[in-house]
């Protein structure tokens, strides 16, 4: 994962397939954490609202346009960082903050608002499929993948 800055700054990352299992599940919870979410009463409204965040977010992004690959800094080196340690949070202005960081040394802080986070899912979702990593990444929580097919749903 090539990570830029505005500041012409890049960050190397490599993501294996026991990083994304771990890491998919905090990006969800940071995706259902908004408040407009988490206050929903229903599994079924949580899904929904959190449908209709992705599909605004996504509409926003910029998937079309070819990453700018023109001289970087990189301030952690030229070499990419094995991300062994994930931890998820929030800043003083409320954004979702992602670190990554390897087993020893230095890693990076993420501060990403509703539309970062979407399109970091989608590219991680749109990435293990290349891979073929036998991984399904699904934005639903437990308690919505859980629901039987038959199972009596409340509308509104």
């Amino acid at each position: 994962m090539r990570l830029a800055s505005g500041d012409r700054a890049e960050i190397l990352l490599w993501l294996t397939r026991r990083c994304v299992r771990l890491l998919w599940p905090l990006l969800v919870k940071m995706a259902e954490s908004t408040p407009r979410i988490a206050l929903q009463p229903t599994p079924e409204a949580r899904h929904a609202l959190l449908d209709m965040e992705r599909e605004q977010a996504l509409a926003k992004a910029d998937f079309c346009s070819p990453y700018q690959d023109v001289a970087r800094e990189r301030p952690l080196g030229a070499d990419p960082l094995l991300i062994a340690r994930i931890n998820i949070g929030q800043d003083n202005q409320g954004k979702h903050v992602l670190t990554l960081r390897p087993i020893e040394g230095q890693g990076v802080n993420i501060a990403m608002d509703d539309t970062l986070l979407h399109g970091l899912c989608k590219v991680l979702q749109d990435a293990v499929d290349k891979a073929q990593w036998d991984i399904k990444l699904v934005l639903l929580s437990g308690a919505v993948a859980g629901v039987p097919a038959g199972a009596a749903r409340t509308l509104n």
